[in-house]
């Protein structure tokens, strides 16, 4: 079955992950993406890993063909020009006016290719005060705001988890998307720009609108007080979570789990509201009791009470599930030295032009040859 994306060339100009996991989405909906990468060793993501396969590398960089060139160089910014002259889309995230001073700029590309849509992805953004400095993910987490919404910041520790590189690239494939279906109306491309840090704070919204409202700082109890968010040890060491929101039927069925009826009448805990600022107090009273019986024991008294529960999990746990399984999270491809290897599908499933996973991720310069002979033109070696 033909992807969503079919006939679309999209050219990646992008190392590490925002820029990567931008043209790797637009690929598994059927884009023809080409990563150029410089001679030698290419994106830095390839040392990370094994010789033969760098996991954190495949991640971001599966269903794409691989251009070696030397950018450096007048020939390789020749053969980048006319690559892109056959390209619906460019993918870039370097500092801001490195493509410029390249001659591989929106204006410059877009007078030879006009219905270009040209994606750049920086740190702060490509204009302003912080433009020219470098910005990677933690920085992007920490100015953001983000982070001080994850940790304790008197006690700070950063996330094991590259989350405003992936936001960036979201966001990047969402502007991508969006500026195809214009140029499908008015026949005009555009640039397009997003940054780790307005990626972020705008995956902030719902605490900036409330931060706008009262003016209050929020912190990482705040969400978890007002929305009655737990996390708890059972007695088996095992650690799960209780998500009661708003409905209060959620926590009247907490209360016979844990055998605590009485809890219904404490003035601390009578309203959502009391029990917000007597969080602790409860989370006290309630961890108690959970450490008194294992996991799957509360786990399947949780679930009889309808009451939203999960098993916090690890990567052991969330590979062996049987829903995770179900939904075949785990995808196996084939791989030219490893025999195989597994990713983590796309996370969107359609009915009619589904996302697939075809290749892994390819060697360095892999198609130089196959794509400049496309052009007329011979590598540069």
């Amino acid at each position: 079955m033909s992807g969503a994306l079919e006939g679309i060339r999209v050219i990646e100009f992008a190392n590490y992950v925002s820029g990567p996991y931008a043209g790797m989405l637009l690929a598994d909906f059927g884009a023809d993406v080409i990563k150029v990468e410089a001679p030698g060793k290419g994106d830095p993501f390839r040392g990370w890993g094994r010789v033969e396969y760098s996991p954190t590398f495949g991640s971001v960089n599966r269903n794409k063909k691989g251009i070696v060139l030397d950018l450096k160089s007048e020939e390789g910014v020749t053969a980048a020009r006319a690559l892109v002259k056959t390209a619906d889309v460019v993918i870039e995230n370097f500092r801001s006016g490195t493509m410029e001073k390249l001659g591989l700029g929106y204006d410059d590309l877009a007078k030879d290719n006009p219905g270009l849509i040209y994606c750049a992805i920086t740190g702060f953004g490509s204009t302003g005060p912080y433009a020219s400095r470098p910005g990677y993910d933690t920085v992007g987490q920490a100015m953001s705001g983000l982070l001080s919404l994850l940790t304790d910041m008197e006690n700070p520790n950063p996330m094991g988890i590259s989350l405003s590189d992936h936001l960036s690239g979201m966001v990047a494939c969402n502007g991508i998307l969006t500026a195809l279906v214009a140029r499908g109306r008015t026949g005009r491309g555009q640039r397009v720009d997003t940054s780790l840090l307005e990626s972020t704070i705008s995956f902030c919204g719902e605490n900036a609108a409330n931060y706008f409202e009262n003016g209050k700082v929020p912190s990482r109890a705040t969400r978890t007080h007002r929305a009655q968010v737990y996390a708890f040890v059972a007695g088996d060491g095992k650690p799960l979570v209780v998500h009661l929101s708003s409905p209060t039927k959620f926590w009247e069925g907490l209360t016979r789990v844990v055998g605590l009826p009485n809890l219904l009448t404490d003035e601390r805990f009578k309203t959502k509201e009391t029990r917000g600022k007597n969080y602790n107090a409860l989370h006290k009273v309630l961890s108690d009791v959970f450490a008194t019986q294992d996991r799957l024991f509360w786990l399947n008294k949780l679930l009889q009470e309808d009451v939203p529960s999960a098993p916090l999990n690890n990567f052991d746990d969330v590979f062996n599930d049987p829903q995770v399984q179900h939904l075949e999270m785990r995808k196996e491809l084939p791989h030219r030295k490893l025999g195989k290897v597994s990713l983590i599908r796309n996370g969107l499933r359609m009915s009619e032009t589904p996302p697939v996973i075809h290749s892994a991720s390819p060697e360095l310069g892999e198609h130089t040859e196959e794509i400049l002979a496309g052009l007329n033109l011979k590598n540069e070696k």
